[in-house]
């Protein structure tokens, strides 16, 4: 039996009595941190389950941090319900199909939008150059669109993102952008006015061209020789303005004021009016930022972005129209906003223009009836009602084999890239709870070796008293304190770190010169994370349970020790 001794007072008098160690289990502790304390090889497999343990918390963190981000940006430009109609002319009497889906799903439905979905070809003109861009047209209702999604949150102009309008502000976009271009009116006249004086000089040279050329001609002189004499003293806008103009002017002068085929007359006016782009706009566009502009790095490291076109600038869009006979329209549009979700697959192919504007463009409007019609409904349900089983009511409602319709959730179009986000977390959290299990393999190790050399002291205990599940808690002890301490360090290091984390990189990329997180790629301006407290709890458990495994084989083994053979143990 072992035994402790243990100071009593009693009647005044002090003295000591040995009480069963087996009683009060003190020694098992005591032996357990003593091994804890002199063995360097615990320190390693403490180390192991740290480091395993701090990896997982931040790993975690930075996916949880993505995937919100990723969820609350395509949540925020897609509605809960998506009814798309793939018939040529869209859906009819979109009026009369929203009283059949509210019959369907009653008070679930928080708010609804009808939009008008079209592929279409974005024309920029930049410094003479025309660049293009496959983009999807969307028109809306800006009335009834923010009740289905968060478009307005992603345009740069503060008065848009609480009301969305389609008529070009005057400035004050972009207010929390340093290196964002003026846009606006204020940019636009001053954009026309240059233009004019650049018209006015190409006149001056061309009528002066002419002059000479006449004048060369009579005396036989080169057309080479007439040109430079005939722009020498010329008085222009600056010294690069001439160059353009002159080498402009075999062109012919650029029209900025006169006839658009856009701008059509009121009522029983026939034919084009006069448009002047300094007081009036085309319809308005908002384009995704990256569909105008490329972000790149600069040679002194600085990100930025590169506009082809900006708030106040026109652009040309072809698309079809809604007829059996497609033809393709070429359509110019006035840019009024930028909107900027990160998403790279909204930023850099899509549109938005005014629902009523493209259904006139298109002819979706009955001229018999007046009844418009669109491609898209769009649907916002109360907060915690099912969107699969809205889904499935409306599919029913509405069966494929009689309606062109196709029905599907938020999460159902996104689907595959929602799926590849939860596989990588699921593979890493494998992948690094391999690291805590050859930590366990380690604890495994180091505790049969304990055992072969504590042979002798366990045969020792063994035949004092203690019994074989005593011998066996020691060890399962040791795994616990193993697992508590490895895990406990662990996780504070875990969450120091994932707090810090966008000062780490910062030190990473000073030290290796590389970048860490490339905002060109991911536009966003700091790592993302959000700590999950119930993943870092059964990071925790986890971690803790294999340490504990791990020592139940030694454990074992010592319990069943013969006291006899241990004690002759050499």
């Amino acid at each position: 039996m072992v035994y402790l001794r243990q100071t009593v007072t009693s009647g005044g008098r002090t003295h000591q009595e040995r009480i069963p160690a087996e009683g009060t289990a003190m020694y098992r502790w005591l032996l357990c941190f003593r091994y804890l304390r002199t063995r360097y090889i615990a320190l390693a497999s403490i180390v192991s389950v740290m480091l395993g343990v701090a990896t997982l918390i931040v790993v975690n963190s930075v996916m949880a941090g993505f995937a919100a981000e990723m969820h609350d940006r395509l949540h925020g430009l897609a509605s809960d319900i998506l009814i798309e109609c793939h018939a040529s002319g869209g859906m009819p009497d979109p009026d009369a199909h929203l009283a059949q889906i509210e019959a369907v799903l009653g008070d679930r439905i928080e708010g609804s939008s009808v939009s008008v979905h079209v592929p279409g070809m974005l024309g920029i003109d930049f410094n003479g150059q025309l660049i293009t861009r496959h983009v999807n047209l969307v028109g809306i209702d800006p009335e009834t669109y923010e009740s289905v999604s968060q478009f307005g949150r992603f345009l740069l102009h503060p008065d848009n993102r609480s009301h969305v309008s389609f008529d070009l502000r005057d400035t004050g976009y972009a207010p929390d952008r340093e290196q964002f271009p003026e846009s606006g009116w204020e940019y636009r006249r001053q954009k026309v006015a240059y233009e004019r004086l650049l018209d006015e000089e190409r006149e001056r040279i061309n009528e002066t061209l002419r002059r000479a050329r006449g004048q060369a001609a009579a005396r036989g002189v080169p057309d080479s020789s007439s040109r430079e004499s005939a722009t020498t003293g010329l008085t222009t806008v600056d010294g690069e303005a001439a160059d353009a103009a002159v080498d402009a002017a075999s062109q012919g002068p650029s029209m900025t004021i006169g006839f658009s085929p856009e701008m059509y007359g009121d009522g029983d006016t026939p034919g084009p009016q006069t448009f002047d782009p300094a007081e009036e706009q085309y319809p308005g566009i908002v384009l995704g930022i990256a569909t105008c502009s490329s972000r790149l790095r600069d040679s002194d490291g600085e990100i930025r972005d590169h506009f082809y076109c900006r708030p106040g600038d026109d652009v040309r869009m072809m698309f079809p129209n809604a007829s059996d006979n497609a033809k393709v329209l070429n359509q110019k549009f006035t840019v009024i906003d930028l909107y900027e979700s990160g998403m790279s697959e909204y930023d850099s192919t899509f549109a938005f223009v005014r629902l009523d504007q493209l259904q006139e463009f298109r002819g979706m409007i009955d001229p018999a009836t007046g009844t418009r019609s669109v491609t898209t409904v769009q649907l916002k349900l109360v907060p915690g009602a099912d969107l699969n089983q809205a889904r499935d009511a409306l599919r029913e409602r509405f069966p494929p084999d009689m309606y062109a319709f196709n029905i599907q959730t938020w999460r159902d179009m996104q689907g595959p890239l929602l799926a590849a986000v939860r596989l990588e977390t699921t593979i890493l959290n494998i992948l690094l709870f391999l690291i805590i299990a050859v930590a366990g393999f380690g604890i495994l190790a180091t505790f049969f070796m304990i055992v072969v050399e504590k042979t002798r002291d366990i045969g020792t205990l063994k035949a004092l008293g203690a019994s074989g599940t005593g011998v066996m808690s020691i060890f399962l002890s040791y795994g616990v304190l193993l697992g508590v301490v490895g895990s406990g360090v662990g996780t504070i290091g875990g969450l120091l770190f994932v707090r810090h984390i966008n000062s780490i990189a910062a030190v990473i990329e000073r030290i290796t010169g590389q970048e860490v997180f490339d905002p060109t790629v991911y536009y966003f301006n700091s790592i993302p994370t959000i700590i999950d407290p119930l993943t870092v709890v059964w990071v925790v458990t986890g971690s803790i349970a294999i340490a504990t495994t791990a020592s139940v084989l030694p454990a074992l083994r010592a319990a069943r020790m013969n006291p006899v053979q241990a004690l002759r143990f050499e």
